[in-house]
């Protein structure tokens, strides 16, 4: 007979990062409940609770392989769905308006609307016996033992006004709720500070629109991305996200909005620094309206460096660092985090809590400094330019000019993009030599 570790486990916020932690979960608790505001199970259009839904997102190299090992049907399911599981290397990937050679590398990527992998991998976790969902209930309070040094459940109630609030107790409790955690607050309750946080100031807004795809566009890739760079600030995302379904998402940065209107929309595509965007789109037929989203500032918070920190509590996801989207890390790093947690359980007992707030950290720290120092490179965004984030930046820029030539480098850059290799495999003598001998050409 299996062994649990405890009868039940909690977690709010039924997303990405929540539905993975759901999963892994039910292996070791008895019974696991899954918490959100909204309603979830079944529901393939952007919710209330996620706004950011609307936009490009993607399960890069890592996080892909996590989601495949969590559900091994998850091939059949995107293939039911008719959703793209393209090769990175064989999108076409523009840098300072450039196109990276385009190579097989066996770097898979999910291409489906957010809405539509929130619920392949949300139907197959509530499909397991020992996971239920609270649909349309929301956190009011975390419940402590008497010395406020372990959680003990959570006070709910429900979404609709005047809902009365009840009490939920649980062996252990995970928050998965995204960028607005309350959590801070919450443990301020407990006598605990506030984790320290970080923030990288971007100014950035998304707007995307759908469009039904025009006869022979996106044939031969799954999708176009002029990525932002200094030269050039203004990036996309064009793909397709069904047969006949494509998205495109304008990014700006520092102020800089792509409109909503149909006619400035389409003025914004057309200012991008490659014509292939705007050639697909200038005629093709919309399907929704176009909308924007947000994002000031990239934020992560240092639960590592609580000294006083109640048991049984974990948090996840956004809710520890919400990376600039354009990174494309999010919800892949968020797998890494329920991976950390995983091993963590793997050993039989509830997760020390110290520990495991450290693993979480160790899977930010990279795609943190990712993302942070490639946003440093805007002369715009504020923050300190050390000669490590200088140096590094001038590199990359050389490895993606010769990587215009050069497969091998479009695979090293997009093995680092996807997580799948650290940072510093780009500095192996081997890479280096290739670039040095592109750019000497």
């Amino acid at each position: 007979m299996k062994q649990f570790i405890g009868d039940r486990a909690i977690v709010v916020g039924g997303s990405i990062v929540g539905t993975l932690a759901a999963r892994v979960l039910s292996e070791s608790y008895r019974e696991v409940v899954v918490v959100d505001r909204d309603k979830v199970l079944g529901v393939r259009e952007v919710r209330r609770g996620a706004p950011q839904a609307a936009h490009a997102h993607a399960f890069h190299s890592r996080g892909f392989r996590i989601v495949h090992e969590l559900f091994p049907r998850l091939p059949e399911e995107l293939e039911r769905a008719q959703v793209p599981v393209p090769d990175l290397g064989e999108m076409r990937w523009y840098f300072n308006a450039r196109l990276l050679r385009q190579t097989k590398t066996g770097l898979r990527s999910i291409g489906a609307l957010r809405p539509v992998a929130e619920d392949i991998l949300r139907s197959m976790t509530a499909a397991l016996p020992n996971v239920t969902y609270r649909e349309e209930t929301e956190l009011a309070g975390y419940l402590a033992d008497a010395g406020r040094d372990r959680i003990e459940g959570v006070r709910l109630r429900g979404s609709a006004a005047g809902s009365a609030a009840f009490d939920l107790h649980g062996d252990l409790v995970v928050d998965a709720t995204g960028r607005g955690s309350r959590t801070p607050a919450l443990l301020e309750r407990f006598g605990c500070e506030r984790p320290p946080e970080s923030r990288m100031r971007i100014g950035l807004t998304y707007t995307t629109r759908l469009f039904r795809r025009p006869p022979g566009v996106l044939e031969d890739t799954q999708s176009v991305n002029p990525v932002a760079s200094p030269a050039h600030p203004r990036g996309a995302f064009f793909g397709r996200v069904g047969p006949e379904t494509c998205i495109l998402s304008l990014t700006g940065i520092l102020g800089d909005r792509p409109p909503t209107d149909p006619e400035g929309f389409l003025a914004y595509a057309k200012s991008l620094p490659v014509p292939e965007v705007y050639e697909a789109v200038r005629d093709a037929e919309p399907t929704t309206d176009a909308v924007s989203f947000s994002f000031p500032a990239s934020v992560r918070r240092h639960y590592e460096r609580l000294t006083r920190f109640p048991d049984r509590l974990v948090v996840l996801g956004d809710a520890v660092c919400s990376f600039n989207p354009v990174y494309g890390q999010g919800m892949t790093v968020g797998a890494m985090q329920v991976m950390a947690l995983r091993e963590r359980l793997a050993q039989g007992t509830p997760p020390d809590s110290l520990g495991l707030r450290q693993d979480v950290a160790a899977a930010v720290d990279a795609p943190w400094a990712i993302s942070t120092g490639g946003d440093l490179d805007f002369p715009g965004v504020p923050g300190e330019r050390t000669p490590e984030v200088v140096e590094g930046n001038r590199f990359l820029a050389r490895l993606a000019a010769a990587a215009t030539e050069d497969p091998v480098l479009t695979e090293a850059f997009l093995k680092v993009a996807g997580l799948v290799a650290p940072p510093d495999s780009l500095m192996s003598p081997d890479v280096v030599a290739r670039v040095d001998r592109h750019v000497a050409a």
